[in-house]
């Protein structure tokens, strides 16, 4: 997007990325439908962004929702908002839209180089990049990093920057990960016989956070969409204080006196799994989730298990590692920055992306922002440029 900027200001463009091809996490965030933005009003959109939302407030200011919708209609692909609200290509699909963006890239004069894994700088300020042939030296008239976060290092994104930005003076924050699963000390007979099947129609409560969705069991812990959505606040809260509770409703639909009275209900000569499953609607992993938390003694206890169907608790012991997260937290802090996304320690050096410190849940915000940023980042170098008076030829 940086590059697209940049090309229609009259700036000869060379984009260079460390990976055999480009868009490699871009084409990952479209494997199970490209989700690219959301349709909701722009209040609750930017309460997605935390603690930054004011800062990304004005990254969407020059380029927002609606903005990006328009953008991929001009690469000649239509868009649709999903029930959800999330909005997609009409085909759902990531590739045909970056390969109709790189042919008109290409087609407009930017050149790519792929294979060059920046390094860092020489003492002469020239950029260092590791290629096929070798070492080799780059200079511009400015510099846009957009280096990624630090998951899918597969991918490319493996926060090698980090300590090469911290050495000039950048202050990053450390890197998180974010939309991320977490462990639980599962027992081994519960791992061994639910591993893998999904948690549908729950309710989870964290603190202030609230709502209904679904998630998987894994072998370590717990994964999924409904997970993913309370990350930050029990990633942050796992920080401080060493782990974090969640609360889940397995009857959303009902109310504690309607379970309690369900479960309290004679059951005759049946199986207490038999009862559950026919009075409150609790079976499989629901009910071994139960038996796990409780234990025998409480999974007996008709009072503690009507109590723990609407709140069972759940303790939490630290998030999946963060090559494992979707998306991460931390990076480059905007208070290192300018309004144009220039790094104040690094006149004519910009960021964008996922490099910066913010975070968002999935849902088409982690994307709008990128997109918004490579913009903002783009317009920002056209500025830099024209206020210090030069004509240049080149810029990266």
């Amino acid at each position: 997007m940086a590059a697209e900027v940049l090309n229609g200001g009259g700036m000869q463009v060379e984009l260079f990325d460390a990976m055999p091809s480009v868009g490699r996490k871009f084409l990952l965030a479209g494997k199970g439908g490209m989700n690219l933005t959301h349709s909701e009003a722009l209040t609750p959109f930017l309460s997605r962004y935390g603690k930054r939302q004011t800062e990304i407030a004005a990254l969407l200011a020059a380029f927002g929702p609606d903005d990006l919708r328009a953008w991929v209609q001009g690469l000649g692909i239509d868009t649709f908002v999903g029930s959800s609200g999330r909005v997609f290509p009409t085909d759902m699909k990531a590739a045909p839209l970056l390969r109709a963006w790189l042919h008109r890239l290409r087609g407009d004069g930017v050149n790519f180089h792929v294979r060059h894994r920046w390094l860092g700088w020489t003492e002469a300020g020239e950029l260092r990049f590791a290629s096929p042939a070798g070492e080799t030296t780059e200079t511009f008239d400015a510099v846009i990093l957009a280096l990624g976060g630090g998951s899918w290092a597969r991918l490319g994104s493996d926060g090698a920057w980090v300590p090469l930005l911290r050495a000039r003076g950048v202050e990053v924050a450390e890197l998180k990960p974010s939309n991320c699963g977490f462990d639980v000390a599962w027992s081994t007979h519960f791992r061994e016989r639910f591993a893998g099947q999904p948690l549908k129609s729950v309710t989870l409560t964290f603190g202030e956070f609230q709502r209904q969705g679904e998630f998987v069991v894994t072998e370590h812990g717990i994964e999924g969409s409904l997970i993913y959505a309370a990350s930050a606040a029990i990633r942050d809260t796992i920080e401080a204080n060493g782990g974090a509770q969640i609360y889940l409703d397995l009857a959303p639909g009902k109310s504690l006196q309607r379970v309690i009275t369900e479960v309290a209900h004679p059951r005759g000569s049946r199986s207490l799994s038999s009862h559950l499953q026919s009075r409150a609607g609790i079976t499989g992993v629901k009910a071994g989730l139960l038996r796990e938390v409780l234990g025998k003694d409480g999974y007996a206890d008709m009072q503690r298990l009507a109590a723990a169907i609407k709140a069972l608790p759940l303790t939490l012991v630290a998030p999946r590692p963060l090559d494992e997260a979707i998306s991460s937290a931390g990076g480059v802090r905007f208070e290192a920055m300018d309004a144009n996304l220039m790094l104040n320690a690094l006149p004519g050096v910009f960021c964008a992306g996922e490099m910066l410190d913010w975070e968002a849940p999935t849902g088409g915000y982690l994307l709008t922002a990128c997109f918004a940023s490579g913009f903002v980042a783009g317009k920002g170098v056209l500025t830099w440029l024209t206020g210090h008076a030069r004509e240049p030829s080149q810029s990266n």
